[in-house]
C-alpha cells in the first residue's frame, strides 16, 4: 500500500504488531469495537463502562503515535483514573497503529469515525469537549526536528498543497464548531511541542478554551512526571465541570 510506504519516514519504528498490556482477567472488562474510517482504515478500539453506579459521560482516548498505541492509556493509568471517576472509556488505534489497518494521512477521520461509534454504543451525543495535550501548531514545525521525515513532508506538501492547508492545526483551530470547550495541556520543558505552541492554539481557538501547563514533564509523559497527582486532578476537574454545565 502506497500510504504505508509514505508513512515509514514518519512512523516506521512505531507501526508494529500490538501487544495487549492487560491480563486475561482485565481484558474481560473490555469490549472489542471496530469501525470503518473515511481515512480508509479499519479502526479497532476497546470499550469499558465506568466503575461507578452511573456513568457521567464517555471519554474517547486517542494516543500519541508510538509502539504502545492504545496500550499507552492502560500502562499509564488513564483508563483506571477515568473509570474510577465515573466515565465510560473508549481507547482506539489510529489507522496503521496497533490493531487498526492502514489508511491515508487523514487521521482526523479516525477520530470522527470512532466518536460516532462511541455515540452508538452509549446513546450519547458525539464530542462535546476535548483535552488536547502537547499538540503541534503545524506538521512543519514538529517534523523539522527530524531531517528525513521533514524532507519527505516538504515533498508531500508540494504535491498535495490543498491537503497541507486542510490539516494545518493553527488555522483549523479557528474553525471549531459544536465543541463546548477545550483544555490545552503543555509542559514547560517539552522540546518537541514547546509551550508557545499551546499559547498559539489557545489564542486562535474559536471556542471557550484554557491553557494549563506543567513545569516538569517530558513529551506525552505527564502521567509519569512528579506532577502526576496535580495532572490527574486537573483532568477530572475539567471533565466534571463540563458535565455540570
Amino acid at each position: 500500500m502506497i500510504y504505508k510506504f509514505l508513512k515509514k519516514p514518519f512512523f516506521g519504528p512505531y507501526m508494529v504488531k500490538w501487544k495487549n498490556p492487560l491480563t486475561s482477567a482485565q481484558q474481560n472488562d473490555w469490549k472489542s469495537v471496530q469501525t470503518i474510517s473515511n481515512s480508509g482504515g479499519t479502526i479497532y478500539a476497546l470499550f469499558a463502562s465506568a466503575l461507578t453506579k452511573n456513568a457521567k459521560a464517555t471519554i474517547v482516548l486517542g494516543h500519541p503515535m508510538g509502539k504502545g498505541a492504545k496500550g499507552y492509556f492502560f500502562k499509564n493509568g488513564y483508563t483506571d483514573l477515568l473509570r474510577r471517576n465515573g466515565y465510560n472509556t473508549l481507547v482506539f488505534d489510529f489507522n496503521g497503529f496497533g490493531e487498526s489497518t492502514h489508511g491515508n494521512f487523514s487521521y482526523f477521520e479516525d477520530i470522527i469515525a470512532i466518536g460516532l461509534e462511541a455515540s452508538k454504543i452509549t446513546k450519547q451525543h458525539n464530542y462535546d469537549f476535548a483535552i488536547i495535550e502537547s499538540a503541534a501548531t503545524s506538521l512543519d514545525e514538529f517534523w523539522i526536528n527530524f531531517p528525513l521525515a521533514f524532507k519527505v513532508l516538504k515533498t508531500l506538501n508540494f504535491i498535495f498543497p490543498r491537503f497541507k492547508k486542510k490539516i494545518h492545526m493553527k488555522e483549523r483551530i479557528k474553525d471549531l464548531k459544536n465543541l463546548k470547550a477545550i483544555l490545552f495541556v503543555y509542559s514547560e520543558i517539552d522540546n518537541l511541542t514547546p509551550i508557545h505552541m499551546g499559547k498559539v492554539l489557545n489564542e486562535n481557538c474559536s471556542i471557550s478554551s484554557e491553557l494549563w501547563t506543567i513545569k516538569n514533564a517530558t513529551h506525552a509523559n505527564s502521567m509519569k512526571s512528579e506532577h502526576k497527582k496535580e495532572y490527574e486532578q486537573k483532568i477530572i476537574a475539567f471533565l466534571d465541570s463540563q458535565i455540570e454545565n
